[in-house]
């Protein structure tokens, strides 16, 4: 990638970051929203607003028509048929819904459930309840001494009783991006369900989930430059088939009596009472923006950032830094200086940066730290911004006698 690419980024697309002083290097927690967006968010409420699937009259129809074309669109961005896209609040909410829908449904005592010691919260958690519920165990993959995922563990720890694989595309704190067609591939060769957490790839890397084979693949729009409150949830059609809804409302139902209900096929089986519509234009808007500006070019402007932040941070020393990914996250700590108090000092300076477990408080465990540093990068950043850090961490350690 040529330098300018980093120079001459995206920032004056961002109302929040124009023509100000504020350095945002918390992307990994939420991306900022492009004018498009917002644009795009509002018009619906001032011109577009009515609900969806249910009214005759033209203004419901056309807003029916928006929303079906941003599932399209979604299918689209991710290679999947429409009628396997649904729409959810977020990445959360997508894997609770397997859990309790799916996994709930199939698991029994003494099975089992594959995951890595680098899950977030959010996909960690609802594994634990429901192998609690169902008698099934957890097993955890380690890493490499490089703080990679560890495949040969991985394949180690696959066998007849694993049923559920659920595994992270990218790390929300080491910025590891998994090979998913591999996995997927081992998975299900012992009759496994591939569940993908890509809350963190969306806005990263390519998403495929026929190349990749997963079985589910969750995800949301606010860090891939999209509105809070939307995110999409895909499954194989045969396995939505199977799955139950977990919530029950209006427009999901086909017909219901007053003892019995039967349900609408997927997606409109899971999407039960009135829907984020304002949130799945945003998002619409959002991934057409992505594709203005191109993956490949995504994932160049973080190498060059990850780079540079690497070699920067080296030159101050005292410096712990975790991993050796370079995806848009730099997790680190300034050696012997609690990050909580850094975080603060940085704001002084309008640096905006993420400290403490990230929600991945196992993965802290595992690195024998209590809290880390993150720096995480997006098209809206460039040297300067890192710069700006680094002389930031500099007068910290100075003030700090380290």
């Amino acid at each position: 990638m040529r330098e300018r690419s980093v120079k001459n980024n995206y920032k004056a697309d961002f109302p929040l970051l124009k023509n100000s002083d504020l350095i945002y290097l918390d992307s990994a927690a939420t991306s900022q929203k492009p004018q498009c967006v917002i644009d795009a968010v509002t018009n619906y409420y001032q011109s577009q607003n009515a609900n969806v699937h249910r009214a005759l009259y033209g203004l419901g129809e056309a807003t029916t028509a928006k929303y079906e074309q941003a599932r399209k669109h979604v299918a689209d961005f991710i290679n999947a048929n429409q009628d396997e896209v649904i729409f959810t609040k977020g990445t959360t909410q997508g894997l609770n819904w397997v859990a309790n829908g799916f996994a709930q449904s199939i698991l029994k005592p003494g099975d089992e459930i594959l995951i890595s010691i680098e899950e977030h919260h959010s996909n960690l958690v609802p594994c634990q309840i429901i192998a609690k519920k169902t008698g099934a165990k957890l097993v955890y993959v380690y890493l490499t001494p490089n703080l990679e995922f560890d495949y040969d563990d991985y394949e180690a720890k696959l066998n007849s009783k694993t049923k559920i694989v659920a595994l992270h595309h990218m790390s929300n704190v080491l910025g590891n991006i998994l090979d998913l067609s591999k996995i997927a591939k081992l998975a299900h060769r012992f009759g496994a369900y591939l569940v993908v957490d890509g809350a963190q790839a969306a806005a990263h890397t390519e998403i495929d989930v026929q190349k990749f084979d997963c079985d589910f693949y969750a995800f949301s729009g606010h860090k891939m430059l999209g509105p809070m409150g939307i995110g999409v949830l895909f499954g194989k059609k045969n396995l939505l088939k199977q799955m139950t809804p977990v919530e029950y409302g209006g427009e999901m139902i086909s017909e219901v009596s007053q003892q019995s209900v039967s349900f609408k096929s997927a997606p409109l089986k899971f999407e039960a009472g009135t829907q984020n519509v304002a949130g799945a234009i945003g998002l619409d808007t959002a991934i057409n923006y992505l594709k203005q500006v191109g993956i490949s070019n995504v994932k160049a402007i973080d190498y060059e950032l990850c780079k540079y932040a690497r070699s920067r941070l080296e030159e101050i020393g005292g410096v712990s830094v975790y991993g050796e990914a370079n995806n848009g996250i730099i997790s680190f700590n300034l050696d012997g200086i609690h990050p909580h108090d850094v975080v603060s000092f940085l704001d002084v300076d309008k640096l905006c940066l993420r400290a403490g477990h990230h929600c991945a408080e196992p993965l802290m465990n595992y690195l024998k730290i209590p809290a880390c540093l993150r720096a995480s990068f997006y098209i809206y950043n460039d040297f300067s911004d890192i710069d700006a850090l680094v002389k930031s961490l500099s007068k910290i350690k100075e003030f700090f006698g380290k």
